[in-house]
């Protein structure tokens, strides 16, 4: 059917396909309204569909985006299918600026299906950070944590089994199903917001598991709107605010005029003199972490990581409790 809907080919390709995250969650893009093209037609309040070039578009888009000017972005807006174990879910609905419906399971019955990091994400306590992980953990902790994970999980799931067949209220059946259980959800979210969400959390500091689920979800925000996905990655991801003592800092060390940026002969700042300056201890590591050079992050999806809406359906309905399939 035809449509005068503005429509993305290399979205279209992806869209209503589930992209596989973790062992059992996905993301799938279920529609979209607008693109590169729209956020433009919002800068300029204008309807002229087609009569720009797309330097132009890239232009006006790097432009807003390098001086926050986000409220034409808010005028795309993408709709997703997720499933996610209900920690990730925690963590992802701290994001309030979207539209959320999650499965209800006082209405539904639940898969039975529960996240396990494989080896390599698994980790012990950070040193220097209390919300992170760092490796090291013997191969012996893992066997007996993935032992201890499956008889909880077992325990866990006969429990809710058995309340579900004793006709207990599913509102109470599932008080005690552990946060490693899959949930699922639609989320709707304008391209503003859904590129904050994301600088935080493709974010080497957040935690992996989200991670995962917003590298996927970038992917696809680069099929939709690449050029606003560029400018995301220029002006936000890739970017670092400097503060007014890092500017004085870093004056010291280059002139910079109208004409050029030059180094200052010999001129040299040591931490003694970052301190002295007014900066904190982490302020200097992080200082130094600004001015190394800028990584080039690449989100491009692997499409053989897709699978079909009925390929999921079935997965989802077989580990659902067996007489109520």
């Amino acid at each position: 059917m035809d449509t005068k809907r503005s429509t993305i080919p290399a979205a279209e390709e992806i869209l209503g396909k589930y992209y596989r995250v973790l062992d059992h969650g996905f993301v799938a893009l279920v529609d979209y309204m607008g693109s590169d093209e729209a956020v433009e037609q919002a800068a300029r309040v204008s309807y002229g569909a087609g009569t720009r070039k797309v330097s132009e578009t890239r232009g006006l888009i790097r432009y807003l985006r390098r001086h926050r000017h986000t409220t034409p972005s808010e005028m795309v807006e993408f709709k997703f299918h997720c499933a996610m174990p209900m920690f990730v879910a925690r963590q992802w609905i701290r994001h309030r600026t979207a539209s959320v419906n999650e499965l209800s399971a006082r209405y539904s019955l639940m898969p039975l299906l529960f996240y396990t990091p494989k080896a390599e994400q698994f980790e012990l306590q950070s040193r220097s950070n209390k919300q992170g992980r760092e490796g090291g953990a013997p191969a012996e902790v893992y066997r007996e944590a993935i032992e201890r994970w499956e008889r909880l999980r077992a325990d866990a799931s006969d429990t809710y089994r058995w309340m579900v067949e004793e006709d207990v209220a599913r509102e109470l059946a599932r008080i005690d199903l552990p946060v490693s259980m899959y949930t699922q959800w639609y989320w709707k979210v304008d391209l503003h917001n859904l590129l904050h969400f994301l600088s935080l959390r493709v974010d080497p500091r957040a935690q992996w598991e989200i991670q995962e689920f917003a590298r996927a979800i970038a992917g696809m925000v680069k099929r939709v709107a690449p050029l606003s996905y560029e400018a995301w990655v220029d002006y936000d991801l890739e970017a670092r605010p400097l503060t007014r003592a890092e500017r004085d800092i870093l004056s010291r060390l280059v002139d910079a005029s109208s004409e050029a940026i030059a180094a200052r002969g010999g001129a040299r700042v040591s931490k003694d003199d970052m301190k002295q300056a007014g900066l904190a201890p982490r302020e200097v590591r992080e200082l130094l972490e600004k001015l190394q050079a800028p990584a080039r992050p690449d989100f491009e999806l692997d499409l053989a990581r897709f699978r079909s809406a009925e390929e999921v359906s079935a997965e989802m309905y077989q580990a659902v409790p067996g007489d109520f399939q």
